[in-house]
């Protein structure tokens, strides 16, 4: 597994405003949308693409698009819809799937309830979002799943991370796959509740209300 913090001026920024238990739910959902694509710009760094030729108002180059199949992005339901519009705003491009899933607050396992995804993933980058990575059973889970289905390039997109989640995902992928996992700051432990100290609290409620 390959750990990108991503380092810029303004993630940070985004960031302190989301942690702010004062930010309200609109402000919030907007800057998720803002912070996704940042992190977005640094979990395409390798996306693959392949040369084409082209004609300009001048002359005839060479230049580069984005190699076929095409990228599919998953989003984890619920909270990852909320990344989803920061992420194909620039991979317009990239297929589409979802994955619900949710942690069991007792067990604290991932619970699969839902999924829209093809049947057949090899050969395809695929990028998971999903805002929190606490205890890492979710994003095992999901990374697990499309593992099944011939997935072998997965880069995990969240907007925080705890140390002890990172190391459950390590110890899971091991040399099963190029599993990469992008995020805008490794904080510093979970509590009792598995929770993310400082962390942000629940994503899910604070971008679309308690249900």
């Amino acid at each position: 597994m390959r750990l990108h913090v991503a380092q810029h001026p303004l993630i940070n920024h985004k960031l302190t405003v989301l942690r702010d238990e004062n930010t309200p739910s609109p402000t919030f959902r907007q800057l998720v949308d803002e912070l996704v694509t940042l992190l977005a710009y640094e979990a395409t760094r390798d996306v693959a693409v392949h040369d084409v030729e082209i004609t300009t108002p001048v002359t005839t180059t060479t230049g580069v698009k984005i190699a076929d199949p095409s990228p599919i992005v998953v989003p984890v339901l619920r909270a990852g819809l909320g990344m989803l519009e920061g992420m194909t705003r620039l991979l317009p491009t990239a297929e589409v799937g979802f994955l619900g899933m949710r942690r069991d607050e007792e067990t604290l396992e991932a619970i699969t309830y839902a999924n829209r995804l093809p049947d057949d993933l090899s050969g395809r980058q695929c990028f998971l979002l999903d805002p929190m990575l606490a205890t890492g059973g979710t994003l095992v889970a999901a990374i697990d799943y499309l593992l099944t289905r011939g997935a072998r390039d997965v880069t995990a997109i969240c907007l925080i991370a705890a140390p002890e989640g990172l190391a459950t995902v390590e110890k899971f992928v091991g040399d099963r796959a190029d599993v990469k996992v992008v995020v805008a700051a490794v904080d510093e432990r979970l509590n009792e509740k598995a929770y993310i100290v400082p962390g942000l609290g629940d994503a899910g409620d604070r971008l679309y209300g308690i249900v």
